[in-house]
């Protein structure tokens, strides 16, 4: 059996994995819910959005995330029941995401995994909300390549972005793909495309997360928090 420290790459998925989009949705989308005293469950709330991303993203693979985002806002607050919003309103929303929250042990984890991997950026958010995070929540964490979904022009799980990471970080740092971990919570927009590329994964469970879930998970490590990664490292090293 490989162990961890067998590889020298990870490769992350951010929001979900390293940020707690959920929250940060939820968060973006209560004001409108307490303004009109509308009661919705979380789990209907994510799953319209999910189902409506994933739509846009096949529809649109070029659009960058922060218009995508708006782009959605108006169809799921109607499914939601809510009044259209004003083109600000969804602009807003759209421009949330630099400000969702990183969950509370992933700088610490990041920091100390870095010490052993090379850590890459593989998102499916614009080049703008991802440096908006990385300034804020993420604390200016260090990444040694920072790929977009506006970089590749496709959004996971589209296969063309873990075989465009892979050729990138050849290129840059000569990492083979079997020295990467792509390093995800999103077992459909991740651990999925990535077994088919055929590269191993670490799932960072986030519990109670419902964004990206399957019936079936596959994965090589799993982990409930990116900390818990980081300990089991250190351990073997």
């Amino acid at each position: 059996m490989s162990r961890l420290s067998d590889y020298c790459l990870l490769a992350f998925d951010v929001y979900g994995t390293l940020v707690n989009w959920e929250g940060g949705i939820l968060a973006a989308i209560q004001p409108i819910l307490t303004q009109h005293n509308v009661s919705v469950s979380k789990e209907d709330i994510l799953q319209t959005f999910q189902d409506l991303e994933h739509d846009q993203q096949t529809q649109t693979p070029d659009l960058v995330y922060s218009d995508l985002l708006a782009t959605i806002y108006p169809p799921l607050l109607q499914k939601l029941g809510l009044p259209t919003p004003t083109a600000e309103e969804s602009k807003s929303f759209g421009e949330s995401v630099g400000n969702w929250p990183a969950f509370p042990d992933t700088v610490d984890a990041l920091r100390r995994l870095s010490k052993h991997y090379k850590l890459v950026v593989l998102s499916n958010v614009d080049r703008a909300s991802f440096a908006k995070t990385n300034a804020g929540s993420l604390q200016d964490v260090p990444f040694d390549l920072v790929l977009t979904a506006q970089d590749i022009g496709s959004y996971k799980p589209d296969r063309r972005n873990f075989e465009y990471m892979l050729r990138a970080v050849e290129e840059k740092f000569g990492v083979e793909i079997g020295q990467v971990l792509q390093t995800a919570q999103s077992q459909f927009h991740d651990h999925y495309p990535a077994k088919k590329a055929g590269i191993k994964s670490v799932w960072i469970v986030r519990p109670g997360a419902i964004i990206g879930r399957v019936e079936e998970e596959v994965y090589d490590w799993k982990f409930d928090t990116l900390g818990e990664m980081a300990d089991a490292l250190e351990r073997e090293l």
